[in-house]
């Protein structure tokens, strides 16, 4: 909720200009990313491997999501690679696109730095800070193993290849005479000691509203080259100034656009790297907007229980002020709740474009 409190002077008007929303979900036996099995780092109170899946994961499937609801190719990425005085090939930069046309790097931020120093590094603060997606509660989430296989040993035609110590390969005779009294075969694969991350996880956005739609015009600390100011002008980018100075703010036409594709993404996000064979619906159970930081961390949150110190209780609490919350129908199984709705997601998405809506971007001091 954006608020205006006046303080003794009259002239100076405070304005919120932050939101916060956290996100509960829930996941089942599944996959967030492939490191060593799948994420986890350690809790070193409850003593137990949490797993994650980190912010810059969260923040690629949120913007997989927007690009898709805009129906927009994600801005090009420029690789650069440097061949040495040996003629092998090495890593150099990497370059993002710089351009706040394209909705994937106005909201999600960019930074080129060129080799050597000799030109300005351009970089842009995304106004979308993003949070991992963690255990509710140390005790609401955990790692599991399984064991999986890869068999097709029920195929006729497949082509066993066998390299002998020098990587020669092996001819069929010298394969059965190789396999003479053991019990191996070569149409499976044994794959030990897989994660697997079940739970209750939390994740939190801020959008700076301030800096949303705003590209700053501080030429000593650039945001973008003069080039492309001379494009964001042609196209109808506005002269603006906020509380950083000087900038171009997008027209209105952008701005209806986006705002709605911004809502959907932020609720309706899924980690895009879920593995097919672990797939796990990552279904939301509720959702809460706040200006307030502090307020929003006690909206959804989990308690210890008093009979037993190694449970921990999730709650959701649906009567905060300044905070809403919005509990849908799945919660209601693994949180006791009181207004779980089938439309909450809607209603939440709604929330948020009315909120981004309501501020100024083009008039922020006045």
């Amino acid at each position: 909720m954006l608020i205006k409190k006046e303080f003794h002077n009259p002239k100076i008007i405070n304005i919120m200009s932050t939101i916060y929303i956290r996100t509960l979900k829930r996941a089942e036996h599944t996959v967030f990313g492939v490191e060593d099995g799948q994420k986890r780092y350690f809790d070193p109170q409850f003593k137990k491997y949490v797993p994650y899946s980190s912010g810059q994961q969260v923040k690629r499937s949120l913007i997989d999501r927007l690009t898709a609801v805009i129906n927009e190719v994600p801005a090009p990425t420029t690789f650069v690679f440097d061949v040495n005085k040996k003629g092998e090939l090495g890593e150099g930069e990497v370059f993002a696109n710089c351009n706040p046309m394209y909705a994937d790097q106005l909201f999600g931020g960019w930074m080129k730095a060129a080799k050597g120093g000799k030109e300005r590094t351009i970089k842009r603060r995304s106004p979308l800070s993003i949070s991992a997606m963690r255990g509710l509660h140390p005790l609401l989430a955990g790692l599991d193993k399984e064991n999986a296989s890869f068999d097709r040993s029920d195929r006729p035609n497949n082509k066993v290849v066998v390299r002998d110590k020098d990587g020669n390969p092996m001819s069929e005779d010298d394969i059965i005479a190789l396999l003479e009294g053991k019990d191996r075969s070569l149409s499976r694969k044994w794959i030990p000691d897989n994660r697997r991350a079940t739970g209750l996880f939390i994740q939190d956005i801020a959008i700076d509203l301030r800096r949303l739609f705003s590209v700053s015009l501080n030429s000593f600390e650039p945001e973008i080259t003069k080039e492309t100011e001379t494009l964001l002008r042609e196209n109808g980018w506005k002269k603006g100034e906020y509380v950083f100075g000087e900038c171009l703010v997008a027209p209105q036409e952008i701005q209806k656009k986006l705002i709605p594709a911004l809502a959907d993404s932020i609720i309706n996000w899924v980690i895009t790297s879920n593995q097919s064979r672990t797939f796990s619906l990552m279904e939301t159970l509720a959702v809460s907007i706040s200006d307030n930081a502090n307020k929003i961390a006690g909206s959804i949150r989990a308690k210890l229980s008093e009979e037993d110190e190694n449970k921990a209780i999730p709650i959701i609490e649906e009567g905060i002020n300044g905070v809403e919350t919005f509990v849908t129908l799945p919660a209601a199984g693994y949180v006791i709740t009181k207004s779980e709705k089938v439309d909450a997601l809607e209603k939440a998405e709604k929330k948020l474009i009315e909120l981004m809506q309501a501020f100024d971007y083009e008039h922020q001091l006045k």
